[in-house]
């Protein structure tokens, strides 16, 4: 009994019933996280800090050519926006967040990357900055969109010598379909895609996925009115070609499309609206002898998008 006293008094040494938490306190405990996510670390104070900053600051709301900043929330729609390249401005990491393979991924990226700032914010943060959405501790900031104006497409063009080859979309709402748009505007030659600034898609995190990466290279711009534009691009010398179910000409006969061309698109389900439509210098159609009644948006703009590509040479 003597010596059990001994071994429970204030000295160091082994205490009996330590249960073997010195030997487990020896054990690797993983790699080192990053300066910015440990407490009390210099680099963590200044990132909580820039956090609480960053969310004080006011949103831009679309006005001058910019669109609006986006969040990405959840570990899985975070590591693939990171892994498509869409353009981000800051990852947010959950304190004392349960670290798996997602998360692991979400940090090298951004660290190979470079330019997106890594802050650590206390959950309730995340929560408010989400409105309560399912983050799982990632979140995603991508800043707003940088418009450009829809003469900026075709002074390009001519800049380098080319004839304006530009898509416009009519009523296309879904970001995917307004993506895949860009994609193959890209892939034939097109100098940029023209959206209305109301009810439209937008270059948000899901078209930057879609295109693949190829929205850093093809302009997107955003026009007040789409009839304007469209009417202004006719003053310059530039055909405006409208696409619709009951065209006039087909897109193989229209020999058109060789030269400056504004390639419109409407909705798969409305088509053009009838503003558009009174504008357009022709109305054209896609034979379908399969019977389909239509396409989508982006399949429809890479079929004429093709065939104009094919004319160029």
């Amino acid at each position: 009994m003597a010596a059990n006293n001994r071994r429970m008094s204030g000295k160091k040494g082994a205490q009996i019933g330590s249960g073997g938490q010195r030997r487990r306190g020896l054990e690797g405990k993983g790699p080192t996280p990053p300066a910015e996510m440990r407490k009390g670390h210099k680099k963590n104070r200044i990132a909580t800090a820039k956090a609480k900053q960053a969310q004080r600051r006011p949103v831009p709301r679309g006005r001058g050519g910019k669109g609006t900043s986006e969040m990405v929330v959840g570990r899985n729609p975070v590591v693939e926006a990171l892994r498509e390249g869409v353009p981000a401005s800051t990852l947010y990491v959950q304190q004392f967040i349960d670290n798996d393979e997602r998360v692991r991924e979400a940090l090298q990226l951004v660290a190979e990357r470079g330019g997106i700032n890594l802050m650590e914010a206390p959950r309730p943060e995340l929560d408010r900055m989400t409105n309560g959405l399912n983050h799982q501790g990632l979140v995603l900031q991508v800043p707003p969109y940088e418009y450009a104006h829809p003469e900026d497409l075709a002074e390009a063009a001519y800049d380098e010598g080319e004839d304006p080859l530009i898509v416009a979309l009519d009523g296309v709402t879904d970001p995917r379909n307004l993506g895949a748009v860009v994609r193959s505007a890209s892939a034939f030659g097109g100098h940029g895609v023209v959206v209305p600034e109301r009810r439209a898609a937008g270059m948000t995190a899901g078209a930057w996925k879609t295109s693949a990466g190829t929205a850093a290279r093809t302009p997107v711009a955003r026009a007040t009115n789409l009839t304007r534009a469209l009417e202004a691009y006719k003053k310059a010398g530039i055909v405006v070609v409208g696409l619709a179910a009951d065209g006039e000409h087909e897109i193989g006969d229209l020999e058109a499309l060789g030269g400056p061309v504004v390639i419109v698109v409407g909705s798969e389900g409305k088509g053009l609206s009838r503003l558009v439509g009174e504008t357009c210098d022709f109305r054209v159609r896609i034979p379908m002898p399969g019977g389909a009644e239509s396409l989508n948006a982006g399949v429809a703009a890479g079929i004429v998008l093709y065939e104009a590509a094919r004319r160029r040479g």
